[in-house]
């Protein structure tokens, strides 16, 4: 190749290179960066603890609120039993009694023996003054009288209880004996209703429930066979152990008076107790995607309002709100809607607050 060939095609590969320059710088220049994502609209909530109250609901059934249980104190036939079940009594009045025929006897045996003791004493005092007996023979004879005294006390406490009497005005719940029947000491005779205590409902709670309810605390009573209106209650009373066969407490709800309350009939009760504080979260469902095997996920927005992705542990469903066990702290503000146009470091415009 000559020089004249060589020099036009040194020029010529010196041109086509900086086309090249020129055309990739033109290109690079042109090249469109990545735009910034808009802000997007989503609803926020800020994180509460799951520990507010809630409403227990628990069945019970109606009782007098002093329902007592009266019996002999000795055994005997029975003579007379003047009510029947279901029947008002006042007070005082005479519910049943014992033959006792027997009972009158050993009393009467019981005041002579006395008489005959004080007797006894009363001339060995005196020959004790004068010298004749000795103090150990006094103190033998003192001692028969106070004996004497004391088999008669207990032979009218006997003969004054072959008597069942009402203790306040009331119901005859229960009755079991008639007339004729040979009843021991100590059994049940009849179950007396006292109408001046009022009525309760009587709701067995497991221990947990029980611990969170307090005497004094209202609640609302529903007892169909009244009416369907619920009624205002308070707790008046709770079993201070459990219920060795259930192991469930009873708490009583006093109920206001009402002519139509009869026991046995049966109730609900609404009442509003604290919730055990155990470190969980409250969040609408709405605010949980990618969910896997009691994992889930959640948009968590920082002070920058730049979203970031964050697990978690899901716990118990609730009826307007879903717990988290693990993963979210009280403050924390959470995504509830739009989540599914979001992506990590999205920027948001909270449209609300939701609950």
């Amino acid at each position: 190749m000559s020089g004249r060939s060589r020099k036009y095609w040194s020029q010529k590969s010196l041109a086509l290179i900086a086309t090249a320059m020129l055309l990739g710088c033109s290109g690079t220049d042109a090249e469109e960066k990545p735009k910034a994502r808009d802000a997007v609209p989503a609803a926020t909530i800020i994180a509460q603890s799951a520990s507010q109250n809630e409403t227990l609901t628990a069945a019970g059934t109606v009782r007098l609120r002093r329902e007592t249980e009266l019996g002999f104190t000795t055994s005997g036939k029975v003579s007379s039993v003047g009510y029947e079940e279901g029947d008002r009594v006042k007070r005082g009045a005479t519910l049943a009694a014992l033959d006792n025929s027997t009972v009158s006897a050993d009393l009467e045996s019981a005041k002579a023996e006395r008489d005959r003791a004080a007797a006894e004493y009363g001339r060995i005092k005196s020959l004790y003054a004068d010298g004749w007996v000795t103090k150990a023979r006094l103190e033998q004879a003192d001692a028969a009288l106070r004996s004497a005294k004391a088999r008669v006390n207990a032979s009218g406490f006997a003969n004054r209880t072959a008597h069942i009497h009402a203790p306040s005005n009331g119901i005859i719940l229960s009755r079991n004996i008639d007339v004729g029947q040979i009843v021991s000491a100590g059994t049940t005779a009849i179950v007396i209703g006292e109408t001046d205590k009022g009525f309760v409902l009587k709701v067995p709670l497991a221990d947990a429930v029980a611990s969170r309810v307090r005497v004094g605390m209202r609640a609302s009573v529903t007892i169909s066979a009244i009416s369907d209106a619920a009624i205002e209650a308070v707790v008046s009373e709770k079993d201070g152990r459990a219920d060795e066969r259930t192991g469930t407490f009873e708490v009583s709800f006093l109920l206001p008076a009402d002519g139509r309350l009869r026991s046995g009939q049966l109730g609900t009760v609404e009442i509003e107790v604290s919730r055990d504080n155990d470190g969980a979260i409250a969040i609408p469902a709405t605010a949980i995607f990618g969910v896997r095997s009691g994992e889930g996920l959640v948009f968590v927005v920082g002070k920058d309002k730049k979203v970031k992705t964050r697990n978690v542990i899901i716990g118990e469903l609730k009826d307007d709100s879903l717990e988290i066990s693990s993963g979210l702290v009280e403050g924390d503000v959470v995504v509830t809607r739009g989540t599914e146009k979001l992506q990590d470091g999205d920027v948001i415009t909270p449209i609300s607050t939701a609950k």
